[in-house]
């Protein structure tokens, strides 16, 4: 028995891997966080498929699903919404099936982030604007933020910004990352990426917080601050430029 961890991606049924969509079908217990992970995705399930919504479960619940699986033995596939490696809580899943000698796998996703700038028709990383893109959040109920992990740190070296789970704080958001981008740097808040509601909010941090007040955001937003979401008088990267020499082009001198 393999309890599959499996990265669903961000929402749209038609967004997740080759891999990950025959490890759903192939599963006779399937084990998705409701409140985050799109139902579509439950039609890769197997018929007669054992479907357990995880949302109102405790971990000791979602821990009982795994061993009841381990005792019949059924393979399990456990999908987790955008990808495994960040903000997944599959550690704390992975260390009680390791207490038990029960294996398990992972399986990527598409991350939220990237569909969320796939929304916004951007590239995060421009020359000589932004070369590094950081992922981060805020303190919330659910865990709370290393002491130098802030935003303030991050801001300072200039990259662009990818805020999960941080919409509720968007006030403070602005508050620490205005003296250090500017006013006028750049601000879009990318709503259900790839869902069929999803939806964009564009403007500054000057005035996003108006903006977002005309049209309130409860969740599930990821906000992108940085000023390589507007740049467009950019240098050209060097990669295809045509004095650039490079082992695939196999141009002479």
């Amino acid at each position: 028995m393999t309890v599959h961890f499996i990265g669903a991606g961000p929402g749209a049924a038609d967004l997740i891997t080759v891999r990950g969509r025959d490890l759903i079908g192939k599963c006779p217990v399937c084990l998705y966080a409701g409140s985050i992970v799109s139902p579509e995705l439950l039609q890769y399930c197997p018929p007669g498929a054992r479907i357990v919504d995880t949302a109102p479960l405790s971990l000791d619940e979602i821990e009982a699903e795994f061993l009841r699986a381990a005792q019949a033995g059924e393979d399990v596939a456990r999908l987790h919404s955008g990808d495994l490696s960040v903000w997944s809580a599959v550690a704390e899943q992975i260390r009680r099936l390791e207490n038990h000698g029960l294996t398990y796998s992972m399986t990527p996703g598409v991350p939220s982030f990237a569909a969320a700038a796939a929304a916004l028709g951007r590239e995060l990383t421009i020359p000589a604007v932004a070369q590094s893109l950081v992922l981060t959040r805020v303190s919330g109920r659910a865990s709370p933020m290393p002491n130098r992990e802030t935003l303030e740190n991050f801001g300072a070296t200039g990259a662009t910004l990818a805020i999960h789970l941080a919409i509720h704080a968007l006030d403070k958001v602005v508050e620490d990352l205005t003296p250090l981008y500017g006013a006028d740097c750049p601000v879009a808040i990318v709503v259900k990426a790839s869902w069929p509601d999803e939806r964009v909010v564009r403007g500054r941090l000057s005035d996003i917080v108006a903006k977002v007040a005309e049209e309130p955001i409860e969740r599930t937003a990821l906000i992108f601050v940085g000023h390589t979401l507007a740049a467009e008088d950019f240098r050209e990267s060097s990669l295809y430029d045509p004095a650039y020499q490079r082992r695939f082009r196999g141009r002479g001198d």
